[in-house]
């Protein structure tokens, strides 16, 4: 049986062939989910030019519209000429460090890192012979001094990962500057919103946007921000190979999240600021560090690189007991939870020497300033009374 050619397809074909609905008069007010992982097109010079072409929507590995608005966003927010987003805070970090380190290199590093980061410098070290020189964050003159002809990158985070140190970024961007070196900020616990790196001399600014950004435990993520378009299309030729490239859904659940960043960000921040001023006189807690408290250690940094009102929603505290206080404490909370993580709408607590930074020997935990007894607290959007009333109970039975 012949079938007539002007007819229209058998319904076997038109299962697979559905519609397109082109909207005119009107635009969807949210971002539209552009799930496919490959496109089509109509020449085949097209697809031959998408393959080299930054811009060409081909294979969602390479770039994808919602992805795209996710990427065009953040670089917004943070000042920056483009962004490359990825699967997870430390598929960035490994673009970065991969995308501009080669055999021999040396990198200028802050002493207090993420664990995850400070896990990937030592790899980077032992199979690649990266060296690496860890300065405080804080003093000029140990970057100018570290520096060597090989050097190949200034690496620093605005807030330092738990002990909340403030690297006194526009400073030792300058001295790196001077020398034509590049300078990385993690900007994970500052949020856009209260830092822009960009704009105090850093060159590359990355963010695990399961944090702050997207805020609400549900994606997993990371981005990276770049000051030009050089080093942006750098670090996407070596990360497009590498594969970890951000699924569309987690980058519509980011943008969704990210709707209300400034409103929690507020309520973070001054949650954390009350509870850091009450932890300071509890009998139970040895120290307290969160950027708004005149005796934290960077506080003159933090009063010229954040707001006011802005130290950032993570609070480090020092229990007396040491790790059995830490241990007692982070099981005794019931309103908070005992979770990895930070930046979520809900409080999370957690003892970083055995948890996010468990790479580190008891020297590196030392010199990174993490005690036995540090307990890390990254205060959500609950109310802050009732925040106190855990945290009081909590502390009663750690002591």
């Amino acid at each position: 049986m012949t079938h007539d050619d002007s007819a229209s397809p058998r319904p076997e074909t038109l299962t697979v062939h559905p519609p397109h609905v082109e909207i005119t008069g009107s635009r969807p007010l949210g971002v539209p989910l552009h799930q496919g992982h490959v496109f089509a097109f109509d020449s085949a010079d097209a697809l031959a030019e998408g393959f080299t072409s930054p811009d060409a929507f081909l294979y969602s590995r390479l770039g994808n519209p919602t992805v795209r608005t996710l990427e065009d966003a953040v670089a917004r927010l943070e000042g920056g000429a483009a962004a490359r987003s990825f699967a997870s805070g430390m598929g960035a970090i490994n673009a970065v460090l991969l995308g501009l380190l080669s055999s021999g290199d040396h990198v200028i590093a802050q002493t207090c890192l993420y664990g995850g980061t400070y896990a990937v410098l030592t790899d980077l070290a032992a199979r690649w012979g990266v060296h690496v020189t860890y300065v405080s964050g804080t003093d000029p003159e140990e970057v100018r001094a570290a520096l060597r002809p090989e050097t190949r990158l200034l690496y620093l985070e605005t807030i330092a990962n738990p002990t909340t140190r403030v690297a006194d970024v526009p400073a030792l961007a300058a001295v790196a500057a001077e020398a034509g070196i590049p300078v990385a900020v993690d900007n994970t616990f500052a949020s856009p919103l209260l830092c822009r790196p960009l704009d105090h001399g850093a060159d590359i600014v990355v963010h695990s946007a399961t944090k702050y950004l997207a805020g609400h435990a549900d994606v997993l993520g990371g981005i990276a921000v770049f000051k030009d378009h050089e080093l942006y299309r750098r670090i996407r030729h070596h990360s497009v190979e590498q594969g970890a490239s951000t699924d569309p859904f987690a980058a519509w659940l980011t943008l969704r999240g990210m709707q209300t960043l400034s409103l929690r960000m507020e309520r973070q921040c001054a949650s954390a600021a009350e509870l850091a001023a009450r932890l300071e006189t509890h009998p139970a807690v040895e120290a307290v560090r969160h950027p708004a408290l005149a005796s934290h250690p960077d506080r003159a940094i933090a009063a010229r690189l954040l707001p006011a009102a802005g130290g950032g929603g993570v609070v480090s505290i020092d229990l007396a007991g040491g790790r059995e206080a830490g241990r007692a404490f982070v099981e005794a909370v019931r309103l908070a939870s005992l979770s990895v993580s930070l930046g979520d709408v809900k409080t999370l607590v957690m003892h970083p020497a055995s948890t996010s930074h468990h790479q580190l020997d008891a020297a590196a935990l030392a010199a990174a300033g993490i005690g036995a007894g540090t307990v890390r607290l990254s205060v959500g959007i609950e109310h802050v009374e009732d925040l106190w009333a855990d945290l009081e109970q909590a502390l009663t039975k750690a002591g």
